[in-house]
C-alpha cells in the first residue's frame, strides 16, 4: 500500500516549535508587511491598497513619494465583439481531421476559421501618479514604512533634520477615495509639491480652485478598437497651518503642519454595452461627499468598513524569533526557518488582496487584481478563464468572503448574454460559451492562436461558481436568478457534443487540454474528449439536474442531460498508473507543464475522491510526483490545494514553501516579490489566491460529502486554531483549535439547518451540545455535491495501488436551523 501521509523532507527543524508557541504567543505577530528600506524604482516592492473600485501602489519614497493609481474600469477599447463566422462552416472539416489523426492539419485550419480576426482582447490601464517631492529630504534616518493588513492602511515614518515625518494612506471603503495624510512632529515642518501625471496620449492636467488638481483622459486605442473610456482623477488638498499656491501645472506647499490629500476616480463606465456615464461629475461627488471630513473621522469609518470583510477568519499558527525581521528578510528565510506566522500572514494576505480588490457593484479582480502601472501588461491583465480567473475567486467563499464573489458572479451572467452570440455564430449551437478569455467588453471569442484559444470551456466552468455560490448559501432565490446561465451552459454542450467514431463515447470536439499538447499529436493541442473537457461537462450536466430538482422546473431537459451524461467518457489510468490528460494514452511521465487541467476533477471538482474512487485518487496523486512541484506561481497554488485533497500536508505545506521564495531562487520559475505578490513571473495574483484557498483545504475541506476538519495538516503547523471559516451547506466553524495535530475545541453554527456529516481526526463526544443529536439514515446534506461517475479503465498495463490513509470518525449529526453547537472531544 502506499500511504498518502509520507513525509516529504521539511527543511527546517520543527524540535521545540510547541515550547517556542509557548515563548512568543500565538497572537504576537501583528498582520504588518514592513520594511526598513524605501521601493525605489522597483514596482513590485510598492504596497497595494484597494477599495474594490480605486486603487494605488504606495512606493514609500523619500524625497519624491509616487502613489500610483488605478481604477477598475479603466480598459482600452470600447464595445466590441470578437466572433469569427468562418468557423461554422469549418466545423465538420477540423473535426475529421482530428478523428482521423491530422491534429496539426486541424490546428492549422483553426487557426485560420476559427481564431478571431478582430481583437484578441483589451487592456487594463493605469490612471496614472500622484507625485510628491519633498526638497532637502535626500538623507534621512529611522526609516520604516508598512502595511497593516488588519486596517487596510499603509504608513511610512523617516526622520529628517530632527523632524519626524509620518505618512498614513488608505483607500476609503465607505467613501470610495483614496485619502493621505502628510503630518510632521513639529510645527510648520512639512513642504512639498504635488503633480499628477498620466501615460495616456490624451490627456488634460489643469488646476482647479487653487487646491485642486485634475488629471483627465481618454484610454488608448488596441487592436482596431478605438478606446473610449474617458477618466477624471481629482486630487484635492486640505492644510493646517502654513500656506498653500499654484505654480504651473503643481500645487507647493509649504510650512504647513500637516496636509491631507483626497484622491477621487471615476469614468464614463455604466456597463459592456454604456459608455454615457460622467467621469467628472463622479469623481466630484466623491470628492465632495469626503473633503468636509476629518482624517480621523474617514479613518475609524474606513477600517470599520473594512474589518467587517476581514475579522470574519482569524488563524493562529504560532509564533517564533523568525517572525521579528522585516517581510523581505522573512521571506528570504522562509523556505529554511520554522516561521509559522509567517504562513498566517500570507493566508490573510490573499484575503485583503480579495477584499482590496473584488467589491459588490465593481469590475471583478483580473490578472493582476485592480493594480497595475504598464500600458500595455503582460497578457493585457484581462482575464484568463482556463484557471487564472477561476482561481482568484477560490477563497471568496470558504474564507467567508462570499459578497466579495458577487463581481465575478455577475461577469459571468453578462458572459452568459454575450456568449450566446458566439455559440450560433461559431458553432451552430443554443446556449452560450466563452472560451480561454474575456475583458471588460465581455467578448467571448476565441483569441491569440489555436493552440491556447481553441480552448472552450470558459463558459462551462464559470458557470459551476454560481452553483458553488448556491451551495454555501443555500439561497434559492439566487438559484433561480441564475439558473438559465446554468441551463445555457448545459444546453451549448447538449448541441455541441458529437459521437467520437471509435469509441462512440460523447466527446467535446474542438477541445484540448489547455495549453498543453502530446508529442503524439504533432505538438498540437487541439484534441477530441480530453479529461478536463469531458470533467467540466460532467459537472456542467449534473450542477444543471440537481438546480433544476431543487427549483422544480425542467423535468424534460433534466432526463436529457442524464442521458447525455451516462455517454461521457469515464477518466481513464493509463501505462504509467497516471490519470490520463487526453483520450489516447500518450502523457509523458517526463512532462513538467504548468497545466496539469485533468486534476480540476480533483479540485476545484470533487470527481476524484479518496472515498468513493480510490484508484483514480491514487493515479491523481501519481500524475502529481511525474509533474513535479517547482513551477510558475498561478500553478505552484493549484498544487497546493490539490495535495491538500490528496490529505498530505507536509507535501502541501512544501508547495507553500517553494510559493514563499524570493524571485529567481526557483530555476523552473515562480516565487513571491517583496512585497508578497505572487511571481508567474511576472507578478499575477492568482497564485496568491490560490495559496489561501489551498491553506484553507489544509484546515478544512467540505466538498466531499462532510465537513472534513484537519485533512492535511502538516507537521510544522502542528498546533493553532482558527475561526471563521465557511463550510458548504451553510455551516461555520466558529472555532477550532489543535494541538500536536489532534483536535482539542470545536464549534459550528449551523444558518440553514439539516444534517451534518463531520469527519474528524481524532473521536469527539456527542450528546454534549444542547439539541444535538445523530441523524437518521447516512444521506449527506443536500447542499453538498457528491457526482457520481462512470468507473475508470485501466489500462492493461497499468498497475495503480490505492492509497492508505490516515483514519479518520465520521459522524452524521441533525442541526437546527441559526444554531450553534459546541463539541466536547474525547480524551
Amino acid at each position: 500500500m502506499i500511504k498518502s501521509n509520507l513525509r516529504v523532507p521539511i527543511l527546517f527543524p520543527i524540535i521545540g516549535f510547541a515550547f517556542l508557541c509557548q515563548l512568543f504567543g500565538q497572537d504576537a505577530d501583528p498582520l504588518k508587511l514592513w520594511y526598513t528600506i524605501p521601493s525605489g524604482a522597483v514596482w513590485e516592492n510598492a504596497l497595494p491598497i484597494g477599495n474594490g473600485f480605486q486603487a494605488a501602489m504606495v512606493n514609500g519614497n523619500v524625497e519624491k513619494e509616487v502613489f500610483q493609481l488605478n481604477e477598475h474600469t479603466v480598459w482600452s477599447g470600447s464595445p466590441n465583439r470578437n466572433d469569427n463566422p468562418d468557423a461554422l462552416e469549418a466545423l465538420p472539416e477540423i473535426r475529421k481531421l482530428i478523428f482521423n489523426g491530422a491534429y496539426k492539419a486541424a490546428e492549422d485550419m483553426a487557426n485560420a476559421k476559427v481564431i478571431t480576426k478582430k481583437s484578441h482582447g483589451q487592456m487594463f490601464q493605469p490612471v496614472g501618479n500622484l507625485e510628491l517631492v519633498f526638497n532637502s529630504h535626500e538623507t534621512y534616518t529611522e526609516y520604516y514604512r508598512e502595511l497593516d493588513i488588519e486596517k487596510a492602511i499603509a504608513t511610512t515614518t523617516y526622520k529628517v533634520h530632527g523632524v519626524t515625518y509620518t505618512r498614513e494612506t488608505f483607500t476609503s471603503f465607505p467613501d470610495r477615495v483614496l485619502v493621505i495624510q502628510l503630518s510632521a512632529d513639529k510645527p510648520h515642518s512639512l513642504s512639498f509639491v504635488a503633480s499628477m501625471s498620466s501615460p495616456h496620449q490624451k490627456q488634460e492636467l489643469k488646476i482647479n480652485n487653487a487646491n485642486e488638481l485634475s488629471l483627465w483622459g481618454i484610454t488608448g486605442d488596441h487592436e482596431g478598437v478605438e478606446g473610449k473610456i474617458a477618466f477624471n482623477a481629482l486630487s484635492r488638498i486640505k492644510i493646517e497651518g502654513g500656506e498653500m499656491k499654484t505654480s504651473n501645472d503643481s500645487i507647493v506647499v509649504k510650512n504647513a503642519n500637516s496636509a491631507v490629500i483626497f484622491v477621487s476616480i471615476a469614468t464614463n463606465f455604466n456597463s459592456y454595452k454604456d459608455l454615457s456615464g460622467n467621469e467628472y461629475q463622479r469623481a466630484k461627488t466623491h470628492l465632495e461627499q469626503a473633503y468636509p471630513q476629518s482624517f480621523d473621522k474617514m479613518k475609524v469609518a474606513h477600517i470599520a468598513a473594512y474589518q467587517n470583510y476581514f475579522n470574519r477568519v482569524q488563524l493562529h499558527l504560532g509564533s517564533t524569533e523568525a517572525s521579528k525581521l522585516p517581510t523581505d528578510k522573512r521571506l528570504e528565510n522562509f523556505r529554511n526557518t520554522a516561521d509559522p506566522s509567517f504562513v498566517t500572514l500570507y493566508y490573510q494576505y490573499g484575503r485583503y488582496l480579495l477584499i482590496s480588490s473584488s467589491q459588490p457593484g465593481g469590475q471583478p479582480a483580473n490578472l493582476q487584481g485592480i493594480w497595475n502601472h504598464r500600458m500595455k501588461p503582460a497578457w493585457d491583465s484581462k482575464y484568463t478563464i482556463n484557471i487564472n480567473a477561476e482561481m482568484n475567486y477560490w477563497p471568496a467563499e470558504k474564507t467567508n468572503l462570499s459578497e466579495l464573489h458577487e463581481p465575478f458572479l455577475r461577469m459571468i451572467m453578462e458572459l452568459s448574454e454575450s456568449g450566446k452570440e458566439t455559440a450560433k455564430v461559431m458553432y451552430g449551437t443554443e446556449g452560450w460559451m466563452a472560451h480561454h478569455n474575456t475583458d471588460i467588453w465581455r467578448v467571448t471569442g476565441a483569441i491569440d492562436g489555436s493552440f491556447w484559444g481553441i480552448w472552450n470551456g470558459g463558459g462551462g466552468w464559470l458557470s459551476q461558481h454560481l452553483w458553488e455560490h448556491y451551495l454555501y448559501t443555500g439561497d434559492t432565490e439566487y438559484l433561480e436568478s441564475v439558473y438559465p446561465a446554468l441551463k445555457g451552459a448545459a444546453t451549448f454542450y447538449a448541441d455541441f457534443l458529437v459521437e467520437h467514431p471509435q469509441y462512440k463515447w460523447l466527446v467535446v470536439t474542438l477541445g484540448n487540454s489547455p495549453e498543453n499538447a502530446p508529442k503524439e499529436h504533432q505538438g498540437a493541442s487541439i484534441s477530441a474528449g480530453s479529461t478536463m473537457d469531458n470533467q467540466l461537462v460532467f459537472d456542467v450536466f449534473t450542477t444543471t439536474i440537481q438546480a433544476a430538482e431543487i427549483l422544480g422546473k425542467d423535468k424534460a431537459f433534466a432526463t436529457k442531460l442524464e442521458g447525455l451524461k451516462k455517454r461521457l467518457p469515464p477518466m481513464q489510468i493509463g501505462k504509467h498508473n497516471q490519470l490520463q490528460e487526453w483520450l489516447d494514452d500518450v502523457d509523458d511521465p517526463k512532462d513538467n507543464h504548468r497545466h496539469i487541467s485533468h486534476l480540476y476533477g480533483l479540485y476545484p471538482s470533487n470527481q476524484i475522491s479518496a472515498y468513493s474512487n480510490p484508484k483514480l485518487f491514487a493515479a491523481a496523486r501519481n500524475t502529481l510526483i511525474q509533474r513535479g512541484d517547482v513551477s510558475t506561481g498561478w500553478s505552484m497554488g493549484w498544487k497546493v490545494n490539490w495535495w491538500a485533497k490528496m490529505q498530505d500536508g507536509n507535501h502541501a505545506y512544501a508547495l507553500i514553501q517553494n510559493q514563499l521564495t524570493p524571485l529567481g531562487v526557483n530555476p523552473d520559475g515562480g516565487g513571491t516579490y517583496t512585497n508578497l505578490f505572487d511571481a508567474h513571473p511576472p507578478f499575477q495574483i492568482d497564485g496568491n489566491f490560490g495559496c489561501t484557498s489551498g491553506i484553507t483545504e489544509m484546515l478544512m475541506q467540505s466538498s466531499d460529502g462532510a465537513i472534513h476538519l484537519l485533512p492535511a495538516l502538516p507537521d510544522a503547523l502542528n498546533n493553532g486554531k482558527v475561526s471563521g471559516l465557511k463550510a458548504r451547506g451553510g455551516f461555520t466553524i466558529s472555532e477550532l483549535e489543535w494541538k500536536e495535530g489532534k483536535l482539542i475545541r470545536m464549534r459550528i453554527h449551523s444558518e440553514l439547518g439539516g444534517n451534518l456529516r463531520l469527519r474528524t481526526p481524532n473521536e469527539i463526544q456527542l450528546g454534549t451540545s444542547k439539541g444535538l443529536k445523530k441523524a437518521k439514515g447516512s444521506n449527506p446534506n443536500p447542499f453538498y455535491f457528491i457526482p457520481e461517475i462512470a468507473t475508470p479503465i485501466i489500462s492493461h498495463e497499468a498497475n495503480i495501488e490505492e492509497i492508505l490513509l490516515a483514519p479518520t470518525w465520521l459522524y452524521d449529526l441533525a442541526t437546527e436551523k441559526n444554531q450553534s453547537y459546541t463539541f466536547k472531544i474525547k480524551a
